[in-house]
């Protein structure tokens, strides 16, 4: 624990955001330059980029300000809402539902935008944040305006929705949980099985916490000490990590997690994470998929909730796995899908409140109304932080369109679809007037009539075999994640 600790404190003084680092640089560079005198014209380029980053966040801001929506977001309701934000905050809608399915946390992928889509097509599927570095909100929150609402505002129609957080120092993370306490999250979760290099290796978090659960329960308890009250703090986590893979290790790792911190809700990925060799994305399937530890940790620890995430790529996939797991397991809470929400939104989340939680009917008929809500709320939030220096809007025009990009998956002209939008985007993206929904209305010509207007569905092959022969492993018996 101490060597990741160490760890820790060096990267916790050396990764700043992008701005600090160009920052610095200038200052290292001026200095280099300027050695035997003229100390005061050196420090001249470095006090103009910290200038222009004092700039810059405060022009955050007043277009934040110069923005008005008819949406309300976190930021203006919950954490700057004046004297009546606590009472707001604390009377917020709230899910109704349990998280029999979530949709799992994806970097450049779970933005606030991709979440307003997938609520669109679900009004129960738990949601998820990208993951935020403690250390960015940290400094995100002394910068002037309100630069941290880039990392954690959204808006409030997505209720339901957990904030994910990476770290490995428990003092950082506690202040990044209260930085984001006022917010309004649901749920606050510590990333201890993302295995990207830059998480992993450099960031010294992620699936590396996995061989350090001492350092998770401190950087847990720290976290519960600094949330909300009842707003739940729970781990994302592997199976193992490099040679720290036996079922041992992993009940090992549970144990400690819940003596240190009141922390009894886990996410387990049932894959362990090998940190040299393999790159994030054959970490997602090259390690052998092992759900009978899942539900083995849920038999092996009644007083915790496990939710199984890894494999799961259907509707079907998560009934199967919240009633079908082998008879002799404990019971598993809820099911994680990530990529798949992404590749076919539709074949995902369009049914999954009738299907998965009992609901009367979903929230759109089809594409077509979808599409309709979609775009009023894009069109809305487009140039929210005010117009960088290249001339796009911030969000841009682009950035709406991206959730969106495999709505029509599986359909005929999908590919028609998505060329027509990009030469679309190409052309007139810059363009004040240009919206989603003019975007829509110049493309939406190809896709037939039959697949608008088609009703919510359940798609994709289902993974999750029923008729597997289970084996669940046991303490004492020698079971390593490692082996097929």
């Amino acid at each position: 624990m101490r060597r990741l600790a160490a760890r820790a404190v060096s990267t916790m003084t050396t990764t700043t955001t992008t701005t600090h680092r160009v920052a610095n640089a200038a200052s290292t560079s001026t200095s280099r330059t300027s050695r035997g005198g003229g100390g005061g014209s050196a420090r001249a380029p470095f006090l103009a980029a910290l200038r222009a980053t004092v700039r810059t966040r405060a022009a955050d801001a007043a277009a934040v300000d110069a923005h008005p929506t008819t949406r309300p977001w976190a930021g203006e309701t919950y954490a700057r809402g004046g004297a009546d934000a606590d009472e707001r905050r604390a009377n917020r809608p709230r899910p109704t539902s349990t998280s029999l399915l979530s949709v799992a946390p994806m970097m450049e992928y779970t933005t606030p935008h991709f979440r307003v889509m997938c609520r669109l097509m679900s009004a129960h599927t738990w949601l998820w944040t990208e993951m935020e570095v403690d250390q960015t909100l940290t400094h995100a929150i002394e910068d002037p305006g309100n630069r941290v609402d880039r990392f954690l505002d959204y808006p409030t129609e997505t209720f339901g929705t957990v904030l994910q957080l990476g770290g490995s120092s428990p003092a950082i993370l506690g202040s990044a949980t209260r930085i984001a306490a006022p917010y309004g999250y649901d749920e606050i979760n510590l990333n201890s099985g993302c295995p990207s290099p830059k998480v992993a290796g450099k960031g010294c978090f992620g699936a590396a916490l996995m061989a350090e659960p001492e350092l998770v329960g401190d950087c847990l308890a720290a976290m519960w000490e600094n949330a909300p009250d009842g707003t739940p703090v729970s781990v994302k986590c592997r199976i193992g990590v490099d040679d720290a893979d036996s079922y041992d290790a992993l009940c090992e790792y549970v144990e400690t997690i819940t003596r240190r911190s009141p922390t009894k809700r886990f996410y387990v990925h049932a894959r362990k994470a090998l940190l040299d060799g393999l790159s994030p994305a054959e970490n997602r399937t090259v390690p052998p998929l092992k759900h009978d530890w899942a539900y083995a940790l849920a038999r092996d620890f009644p007083e915790c909730e496990f939710h199984l995430n890894g494999g799961l790529k259907t509707l079907n996939d998560v009934k199967n796995a919240l009633e079908r797991g082998p008879a002799n397991g404990g019971r598993v809470y809820g099911a994680m899908i990530g990529r798949q929400a992404h590749a076919d939104p539709w074949g995902l989340l369009s049914a999954a409140d009738t299907t998965v939680f009992g609901a009367d009917a979903n929230p759109c008929a089809n594409r077509r109304e979808f599409l309709d809500k979609y775009a009023e709320y894009a069109d809305e939030t487009v140039g929210r932080f005010g117009t960088a220096k290249d001339g796009y809007r911030v969000p841009s025009v682009r950035h709406m369109m991206h959730p969106i990009q495999n709505l029509f998956h599986g359909c005929a002209n999908n590919k028609t679809w998505r060329r027509l939008v990009d030469e679309e985007l190409q052309k007139r993206a810059k363009l004040s007037e240009t919206t989603v929904r003019s975007i829509l209305d110049n493309t939406l010509s190809a896709i037939n009539d039959e697949d608008l207007d088609s009703p919510p569905g359940a798609a994709g092959v289902d993974a999750f075999d029923v008729e597997r022969d289970w084996d669940l492993p046991s303490r004492g018996a020698g079971y390593l994640a490692r082996n097929a």
